[in-house]
């Protein structure tokens, strides 16, 4: 693997660690909503 392959592969981990971020910020938002939505039917 050379310099220009090891650094996509840093980039590419890093907005893989990115995106994982995200994927839970919006399960945890969506489970509150039906957490929500419960309470109020």
């Amino acid at each position: 693997m050379d310099l220009k392959e090891a650094q996509r592969l840093k980039d590419l981990e890093k907005e893989n660690g990115e995106l994982k971020k995200m994927l839970a910020d919006q399960m945890l938002k969506a489970r509150a909503l039906e957490i929500a939505l419960e309470k109020n039917i």
